[in-house]
């Protein structure tokens, strides 16, 4: 796999603006806490290193990953956001509860955005096993929460200039 040899949370191509003029929502599940503390550390990080201040970036844990939804509608409630972080993981069992949850998840993630007209970023590991959720929560292969957090300055930055 070409993944396997390289991290995906290289940025070094893109030219990332700061973001110290957004508000930003960050809802992390707790199911999963070893690897959505991670990317919840990760994305935080990366906001407060794009000159966001801790006070426009509210955060709140919910559950587990289905419950991301509901958490991105409760952020979005506060008009002042301008985008929101959802940060979850759900691994591979033996049953298809895996793919129900992921399934509702991203589509429910999608509806919150719509919804709202606001970028709600999809920063959910869906993995085989806990090697795969360790290699893109700081490790190998990066770490997703700072994807998400990149994505969510981007998309700000996107919305700000085209609703001028």
């Amino acid at each position: 796999m070409a993944t396997y040899l390289k991290s995906l949370s290289d940025f070094s191509h893109l030219e990332v603006a700061s973001a110290e003029n957004f508000k930003f929502g960050i809802v992390v599940a707790q199911w999963n806490v070893a690897i959505t503390g991670a990317l919840y550390d990760g994305a935080y990080q990366l906001l407060l290193d794009k000159k966001v201040s801790p006070d426009n970036i509210k955060t709140i844990q919910v559950p587990g990953s289905f419950e991301l939804i509901s958490g991105a509608d409760i952020l979005l409630n506060d008009t002042s956001l301008d985008a929101v972080i959802c940060l979850g993981c759900v691994i591979q069992g033996e049953t298809r509860h895996f793919d129900f949850i992921c399934d509702a998840v991203a589509n429910g993630i999608a509806n919150v955005s719509i919804k709202y007209n606001k970028p709600v970023i999809f920063g959910v590991l869906t993995t085989d096993n806990q090697q795969q959720a360790e290699e893109r929560a700081g490790g190998i292969h990066g770490n997703k929460g700072e994807e998400a957090a990149i994505t969510a300055i981007q998309m700000a930055h996107i919305r700000a200039t085209l609703t001028k």
